[in-house]
């Protein structure tokens, strides 16, 4: 029977295989067509536009036939477009059309369904169902018997007869499997138990129950996903972005989300995962790319410059001040200090080619004669507008100078073109006018652009005039303000705290009513336990409109654990207590094997929540070595498990020491030393630190001087289980003359030693 159902399984795959080529066929030959027609329209566009723009009545027929050209072209381009991204589905299905089959009976009409990463369709019949449709869920959440699924018509009910999972490669079935489970254990063994690559993979094929209620939630406001290491929470999450990307596909474009990214690394590490999907990836930004561009001429510190300053001193008095300004409630702090009375802001005057064009004496009267009770955002933006009508009336009466007549007399009939553009005038003065006012207006634009831009306003003097109203009953006022100081001083050097970027943002932009995207749906923020709740809470205002999905790992809190010890789930309720808030755990780790699992997770005080997935392996090896000669034996190590591993990582515990391990071990393999600014992973032997590792994972990983003198503050356990937790096969810990304290108290039967010498070992 399942010879024989075997075979006619791949009797289907290679029918539906044959009709996905034909119809690819006929998409190229389309396709083709289409560019071709586009090419021609688009010539022809460029021919109408050659024309006497002096002359007004072959400026306006000219303006019609452009206008038509326009909409010939858009259209065009669109079908072009509908056809490539038809293509581009039709080629994730060419070597593996379907991944899953559901029989069903719904009110004794029975059904047999594919489920693939695309749908489709020939001559009328669905031969692959995308993985995405509402019926598609009874595949990931269904097990045989009665079944509910949600449609566009509501609540269905159906009953599940079969349950048949594939592995196809090239057209060709591998494997097939019957099972009443989400996803049985024999595909996810042969799944996890292959060898890393330098991008994510997409995880439909695998998708677990407890994921899928991820990546389907459409109501939540917030979605928090705490998932332990290697729990599969960012490819549920990336899955779910080609959900909503799916379900809302009218009005939602990839354009309107956002990703928060750990670090360039993790960034370009899933950026195959969408496009394997057949959706375009989504904008993606790290916390410090995002900053920057908001701080124009400043450096803004990275979390990982941070973490290095940190490693060197971090007093109690610091970890205070950080405590407090990174609490959520210090921007209301800020919205109290905006709320009082007669307090104008900190102005500068607008200057011109070296002259005063606005005072800052001038503004500042405008923004007093604004209504008492009127918001701080208010009294500024009637204030700008106040100072753009003043600067419209300068051009009108500029327009009558002398050097505007001799700067219109020199342009050329494509500069008059770009300034007239479709507009029709009654007489040849009106049009000599509106060009007059834009020839001055060009010459005014630095002012226009420092009002629009609000450099008028100096934020940076508000937040230091902010700091001294501050009272914090922890902290002595001299230190304080010894503090805001050095704050003030570092912003002179171009120079901003990370602590300080958001409250500083979030004065801007409540003082000047900027700063909010609301064009943005979705916000995702991966590693949520690297971000402190200021910075939360200013997402959350500077995309007010967004749904917010947060994911991460309370264990893995390898920046502030030093300092904030806090799983703070509790604080995020607090925080957006307006807001409908779910939380979904994901407790089972499929990233290792169950003994490097295991053992990483003996590393933490609380630990029961963490399930191994049941993939054997070796158990992990600790070593003790002699700190003065260990190079050369590093190189035989990596060399010997290179032999069977494309990646084997280096994992140190900071940059330093990545950097003067790359400079003096040598391997004869391919070895790269990875940093903050690199963007891809390579194979072969990779040295980093561990905060760079963060959401990748390697074949083998080496943990570099896990010794008493580097491992030893409680915080420093967060780091430790976060590095063990990025090996998929084998790990190795090394530590110098004496280990940490956080190995030699695991249990022995969780780990395999070597000898205590490095002669012993080699």
């Amino acid at each position: 029977m399942q010879a024989d159902s075997k075979q006619a399984e791949q009797a289907r795959i290679t029918d539906v295989v044959h009709k996905v080529n034909a119809r690819l066929d006929d998409i190229d030959t389309q396709i083709d067509a289409a560019h071709k027609e586009t090419g021609r329209i688009e010539q022809a566009y460029g021919e109408s536009t050659r024309v006497n723009v002096f002359e007004v009545d072959d400026r306006m027929e000219t303006n019609a036939a452009v206008q038509q050209q326009k909409q010939m072209v858009a259209r065009a381009v669109e079908n072009e477009t509908i056809l490539k991204h038809e293509e581009s589905q039709l080629k994730l299905l060419r070597h593996q059309p379907y991944f899953g089959r559901i029989d069903i009976d719904e009110a004794g009409d029975k059904d047999t369904l594919y489920i693939g990463t695309a749908t489709f369709m020939n001559d009328g019949d669905f031969l692959v169902y995308d993985w995405r449709a509402p019926i598609a869920s009874i595949y990931y959440n269904g097990t045989l018997g009665p079944v509910h699924y949600e449609s566009p018509m509501g609540d269905q009910e159906a009953t599940l007869l079969k349950k048949r999972q594939f592995q196809i490669e090239n057209g060709v079935l591998k494997s097939m499997f019957d099972t009443n489970e989400t996803v049985g254990d024999e595909i996810l063994q042969s799944v996890l138990g292959d060898q890393s690559d330098t991008y994510m993979q997409n995880i439909v094929a695998t998708i677990q129950q407890e994921q899928n209620d991820i990546i389907r939630d459409t109501s939540a406001d917030l979605l928090v996903v705490q998932g332990v290491a290697g729990s599969g929470k960012t490819s549920a999450v990336l899955q779910r972005v080609a959900y909503l990307l799916y379900h809302s596909r009218s009005d939602l474009d990839a354009d309107q989300m956002v990703l928060f990214s750990p670090n360039r690394l993790f960034a370009n590490y899933i950026s195959e995962v969408l496009p394997s999907l057949g959706e375009k990836n989504m904008r993606q930004a790290t916390l410090f790319e995002f900053f920057t561009k908001r701080f124009s001429g400043l450096h803004v510190e990275t979390l990982f410059e941070r973490f290095e300053s940190d490693q060197h001193s971090l007093p109690e008095s610091t970890k205070v001040m950080r405590r407090f300004k990174e609490d959520a409630h210090f921007l209301d702090l800020i919205d109290a200090y905006l709320k009082t009375p007669d307090q104008i802001p900190f102005f500068v005057d607008i200057d011109l080619n070296g002259e005063v064009f606005f005072s800052a004496e001038t503004i500042a009267k405008i923004y007093q004669k604004q209504p008492a009770l009127m918001l701080a955002r208010d009294k500024f933006l009637a204030t700008k507008n106040t100072l753009i009508k003043r600067l419209n009336q300068r051009i009108s009466l500029e327009t009558r100078q002398d050097w505007v007549q001799d700067a219109m007399t020199i342009l050329s009939n494509d500069e008059i073109r770009e300034i007239v553009g479709d507009r029709h005038f009654e007489t040849g003065d009106d049009e000599q006018t509106f060009i007059a006012k834009a020839v001055v207006a060009k010459a005014f634009a630095p002012v226009y652009d420092a009002l629009y831009n609000d450099y008028f306003l100096d934020s940076y003097q508000e937040y230091a005039r902010f700091l001294s109203t501050v009272n914090v009953p922890e902290i002595d006022d001299a230190v304080w303000a010894t503090m805001a100081e050095s704050v003030a001083q570092a912003i002179e050097q171009h120079h901003l705290r990370l602590e300080d970027a958001a409250p500083i943002l979030y004065l801007r932009d409540q003082l000047s009513g900027s700063g909010q995207n609301s064009l943005i749906q979705y916000v995702f923020v991966d590693e949520m336990q690297d971000y402190s709740m200021v910075q939360l809470r200013y997402l959350r205002h500077a995309f007010p409109k967004a749904k917010l999905t947060l994911l991460g790992d309370a264990k893995q809190d390898v920046f502030t654990a030093d300092y904030q010890p806090s799983d703070f789930i509790h604080e995020i309720s607090d925080v957006f207590a307006a807001q409908r808030v779910r939380l979904i755990e994901l407790n089972k780790s499929y990233r290792s094997t169950a003994p490097i699992t295991n053992f990483g997770k003996a590393l933490l005080p609380n630990h029961d929540h963490i399930q191994a997935f049941n993939r054997d392996g070796d158990k992990p090896v600790i070593a003790t070595w002699d700190k003065h000669n260990y190079l050369g034996h590093l190189a035989q190590l990596v060399q010997t498990q290179l032999q069977t591993n494309p990646t084997v990582a280096i994992l140190t515990k900071d940059q330093p020491s990545a950097d003067a391990l790359y400079a003096s071990l040598h391997i004869d393999a391919p070895t790269t030393l990875l940093t903050a600014n690199d963007h891809s992973l390579k194979t072969g032997c990779l040295i980093l630190p561990v905060y760079l590792a963060k959401g990748l994972e390697f074949d083998a990983v080496i943990g570099f001087d896990i010794s008493a003198d580097t491992y030893a503050q409680s915080g420093d356990r967060d780091i430790l289980y976060t590095l063990c937790s990025r090996a998929l096969h084998q790990l190795t810990l090394i530590g110098f003359d004496e280990l940490s304290p956080f190995l030699t108290d695991l249990p022995t039967e969780l780990y395999q030693t070597t000898a205590d010498t490095v002669n012993n070992l080699a």
